[in-house]
């Protein structure tokens, strides 16, 4: 087996300066390392070191990534060594396909951003939806809520909880300049919502939620809750295309890339076998 060399030169010219662009004495080819047959040059080291360093902190450094690169150097010859050629096939063999991967992959990304398009009208997400209803059932439950949650010695509590009750726009208004007042709340009652982040901030039960009502009020040691149930959709019912609108969008966009890609390959292959690059015997 081969005697394994490290030479470390390490000099006192490692240092911030050291790495000066009008240095003049010394070449940027010098070696400052060598394991076996690999070398590392004083050019390789310029990038590692951050602005500003002190000239004791760059020393350290500078050996701590010699160290490393030489005891990389070590195990790779080591592992080599004590390799099998078969098992270096196989090795080479996946090299191989991850290089071959990584740049049809790569060039691909770069087609879908080139040439996909990304604009989906509300019409095209509409259609996907209803042709595709039964497919999105829910997972979770949902309501249509309002809640808010406030101090229970707070002075106008039976004015917000007045305001809260109301269906006028003019108290809902009213209540919004009082948000300040509040601990925690949500006003807006047309937007879908899972329960389960409900139950997070407030301290009621899933029973209690999962019920249509208009007024639901609860106190405890560090509060006052009101909350009020619009509409209630259970596991399993079909999604409501506002919920997964998002969603939706995603899949109509997978399904593009999946078509442009088939495209790119279909005319990749034509081309080819037009101009006698690619032949089956």
């Amino acid at each position: 087996m081969r005697f394994l060399l490290i030479v470390f030169c390490v000099l006192t010219f490692f240092s911030c300066d050291y790495f000066s662009v009008k240095e003049k004495e010394t070449s940027s080819s010098e070696i400052v390392a060598i394991v076996n047959t690999d070398k590392l040059f004083r050019e390789d080291l310029k990038n590692i070191l951050p602005a500003n360093i002190s000239k004791e902190d760059s020393l350290v450094l500078v050996k701590s990534y010699i160290q490393d690169w030489a005891i990389k150097k070590l195990l790779l010859k080591k592992a080599e060594n004590n390799s099998t050629l078969e098992s270096l096939k196989e090795i080479d063999v996946l090299v191989n396909d991850y290089r071959e991967s990584l740049l049809i992959n790569t060039y691909k990304s770069e087609i879908i951003n080139q040439k996909l398009d990304t604009i989906i009208s509300e019409e095209e997400v509409e259609r996907y939806y209803n042709l595709n209803k039964k497919n999105f059932k829910l997972n979770e439950e949902l309501v249509k809520a309002k809640y808010l949650s406030f101090d229970k010695d707070l002075k106008d509590k039976r004015e917000i909880i007045q305001l809260f009750q109301s269906d006028d726009i003019e108290d809902l208004e009213e209540l919004e300049r009082k948000q300040l007042s509040f601990k925690t709340y949500d006003l807006n009652d047309s937007v879908w919502t899972e329960v389960d982040k409900i139950l997070l901030k407030l301290p009621f039960s899933k029973e209690n939620l999962l019920k249509k009502t208009k007024f639901i009020q609860k106190q405890d040691s560090l509060g006052l809750y009101l909350v009020a149930i619009k509409d209630v959709l259970l596991r399993n019912e079909i999604a409501p295309l506002s919920y997964i609108e998002s969603k939706i969008k995603q899949m109509i966009l997978h399904k593009r890339k999946i078509e442009l890609i088939r495209d790119i390959e279909k005319i990749i292959v034509k081309d080819a076998t037009q101009n006698n690059n690619f032949k089956i015997y």
